[in-house]
């Protein structure tokens, strides 16, 4: 969706993000950027023919819908690193548990971790507190300097970028489990951070403030 015209709110996160982008990578202080998305699991009625020589693959039709999966993508831009957690839901514990991981798993060392996510209503640091007694909650709340992209923002967010090339990658195709989504989801990120695939993020906050100009308010002399 795109935001009405002359929105403060909108400019002043997109800046916000824009600059936390401009940052020069400090391991101490990582910029990652977290994602989630679903994924309809299909189970297949007949089994499928694969391709042979002058033949093609031959997949049925027919299928069997089997629930769905959810999927946590957290990817660092300037070091080319990204890591998946496939959950069967989409709750406030769930994410409380990626946000766990985040901090103990994957970056341990760092003194704080610039984390750049939307606004989804399970997004926050309260959701920690859901999962975990208070003194756990708080110590993880207090590693995480958070920065949320704008509504109607969602392509400021380099893990939906990240979603994105995983979905093109990895899941354009019928998976019936969550069990087999987890085996293609560690391949492909194996894969992905082995080429340790970086973004060079080119929009800057001046090119906002010219392409953009009509959500900045107006001031007349």
């Amino acid at each position: 969706m795109i935001p009405p015209e002359h929105d403060a709110d909108f400019v002043c996160a997109m800046e916000d993000a824009l600059e936390v982008y401009q940052r020069n990578y400090d391991p101490q202080r990582p910029v990652v950027c977290l994602d989630e998305t679903s994924k309809q699991l299909v189970r297949e009625t007949r089994q499928p023919v694969p391709a042979a020589p002058g033949h093609p693959a031959r997949i049925d039709y027919e299928y069997e819908r089997n629930g769905t999966a959810n999927l946590f993508l957290v990817t660092e831009p300037l070091v080319g690193q990204r890591y998946v957690t496939v959950t069967e839901r989409r709750t406030a514990v769930d994410f409380a548990g990626v946000i766990r991981d985040l901090v103990d798993r994957h970056y341990p060392d760092a003194e704080k971790i610039v984390l750049v996510m939307d606004n989804l209503n399970t997004h926050k640091p309260a959701s920690l507190y859901e999962a975990f007694e208070p003194a756990e909650a708080r110590r993880l709340a207090e590693r995480l300097e958070i920065h949320y992209t704008p509504k109607h923002g969602s392509w400021l967010n380099i893990a939906e970028i990240e979603l994105g090339i995983l979905n093109r990658q990895c899941m354009d195709k019928r998976i019936g489990s969550v069990d087999e989504l987890k085996k293609e989801v560690r391949a492909w990120q194996r894969s992905r951070n082995n080429a340790c695939g970086t973004v060079d993020w080119q929009f800057t906050t001046a090119d906002a403030r010219i392409k953009l100009k009509r959500l900045y308010p107006s001031f007349k002399e």
